[in-house]
């Protein structure tokens, strides 16, 4: 199954991915080097640190090439969604008197505080799928929350 992720999300995982193969899995190789000419490796805590970040790195490496191959791309731009609410749409809200505006993002890219939210979120899934002037009542820890949809855009 392929998994819905915008161009930024895709290309943040391949600069990690980058990162982590030409930056931490070198450094971290030359850390156990380092460690391993220290004589006894029963007792070389420099050397167990560093095959475990060595484990950590190539499990990282593993998740984000996975999560790339399974990606399916969503350039919001040109998606015709004649404008309701889809994945990597940009949304406004308006909820208690104050507004907000949200992206419907992936998994990985959430961030709330940048304005970024999950499609499989509670509010992402009640947004989903719905045009501006509807309202969507949300079931947060707090109560149900009534939601306006002021705007969509495709940006």
């Amino acid at each position: 199954m392929k998994t819905p992720m915008t161009r930024r999300g895709a290309d943040k995982l391949r600069e990690e991915l980058h990162r982590l193969k030409t930056v931490e899995r070198p450094a971290n190789s030359k850390a156990i080097g380092e460690a391993r000419a220290h004589g006894d490796l029963s007792e070389n805590a420099e050397y167990h640190a560093a095959r475990e970040r060595a484990g950590f790195i190539e499990g990282r490496i593993s998740e984000i090439e996975a999560k790339l191959a399974n990606a399916q791309v969503v350039d919001p731009k040109l998606v015709d969604a004649e404008g309701r609410c889809v994945f990597g749409a940009t949304v406004d809200v308006e909820t208690d008197g104050e507004s907000a505006t949200w992206q419907i993002v992936g998994e990985d890219e959430a961030d709330i505080k940048a304005g970024r939210i999950s499609y499989s979120s509670p509010i992402g899934k009640a947004l989903i799928g719905k045009e501006p002037g509807e309202i969507v009542n949300v079931q947060t820890p707090g109560g149900v929350k009534r939601y306006e949809i002021l705007d969509v855009r495709y940006e």
